[in-house]
């Protein structure tokens, strides 16, 4: 028996060295780092206008491209455009932001209403941009482009002669949103 508890504290003792030999402790480091990029910014320029227009008892629509400068609307059905425009514009807007990020944009999911201060209305729907539903700034550094938005204004035969805007607060009113 003494021969075995010799044995076995023998081995006990090589067990504990031989652990003791493999056990280790290691470390390695690490950076952390982090970019702050230039916010994204969008900025009213100017209204969506659609100008001067004649109607017909047909109904019909102007069109407005997303474009800068006043050629940019069509007329179709009874309606036609004069040769005095009045004022005629794509919303636009500057957009600010990190060159080279990509960003998402939102138009208005549903119609709007044009409202001559009295019981008569036109609606706005269709929307469109010159970027489509994403885009990626130009160039690298801090980068503004211009967002321009069009529509289709629709126009009921004979529609009662006025001035119609879209209302403050009112379902007229439009919001693009931008998200990186």
């Amino acid at each position: 028996m003494k021969k075995t508890v010799k044995v076995l504290a023998l081995a006990i003792a090589s067990f504990a060295v031989a652990q003791s030999a493999s056990a280790q402790s290691v470390s390695a480091t690490s950076n952390a780092t982090g970019t702050i990029v230039s916010p994204l910014t969008i900025t009213w320029l100017t209204d969506m206008r659609f100008g001067n227009m004649a109607v017909t008892p047909t109904s019909g629509t102007v069109v407005m491209a997303p474009t800068s400068g006043s050629g940019g609307r069509t007329a179709t059905g009874g309606v036609s455009l004069p040769g005095v425009t009045g004022t005629v514009s794509a919303a636009s807007y500057t957009v600010t932001g990190e060159g080279g990020d990509t960003y998402t944009i939102t138009l208005p999911s549903s119609a709007s209403t044009l409202a001559d201060g009295s019981s008569h209305t036109m609606t706005l729907d269709s929307w469109t941009n010159n970027f489509g539903s994403t885009h990626t700034f130009s160039g690298t550094g801090f980068s503004t482009e211009t967002l321009y938005v069009g529509g289709t204004l629709h126009i009921a035969g004979s529609q009662t002669p006025g001035v119609y805007a879209l209302t403050t607060g009112g379902s007229g009113v439009f919001s693009v949103t931008l998200n990186y």
